[in-house]
């Protein structure tokens, strides 16, 4: 697998348009990260850490729906920075998605932040997905 990150967010984007319950994953360091804040912006209801019989650890995520109406929370997910074409962005030329209304996810010097706290942090970095 050349892009784990790609990997993931595909599981989790599959799962939402199934309107699966829940969703698991391989979990490396980079991915909890991004589960951590998916899970602080409101986007899925839980997640946890577990390790299956052989040892690997998987991420489970409770993925988030509308108690009414049974609409997803997450209705838009894109990897932006791949490894073959790396996408950076500096503090000044933060990308707002959807006019501030959704989150792109960075990886900066300071850890794994979304755009409006590396705006206030004053750091940029490699944009790696982002999310409405």
């Amino acid at each position: 697998m050349t892009d784990p990150i790609a990997d993931f967010l595909t599981r989790v984007r599959n799962a939402v348009k199934a309107n699966h319950k829940v969703v698991e994953a391989p979990a490396s360091k980079m991915k909890k990260e991004i589960t951590r804040i998916l899970h602080e912006q409101g986007y899925i209801l839980a997640y946890k850490f577990v390790t299956d019989e052989r040892g690997h650890e998987q991420i489970k995520i409770a993925l988030k729906y509308h108690p009414v109406t049974k609409t997803p929370a997450i209705k838009y997910l894109k990897r932006v920075s791949r490894p073959g074409l790396r996408r950076y962005s500096s503090c000044a030329e933060m990308p707002r998605v959807l006019n501030g209304l959704g989150i792109a996810i960075l990886s900066t010097s300071k850890g794994i932040m979304t755009d409006k706290t590396a705006r206030v942090e004053n750091v940029g970095g490699e944009v790696l997905c982002y999310i409405y």
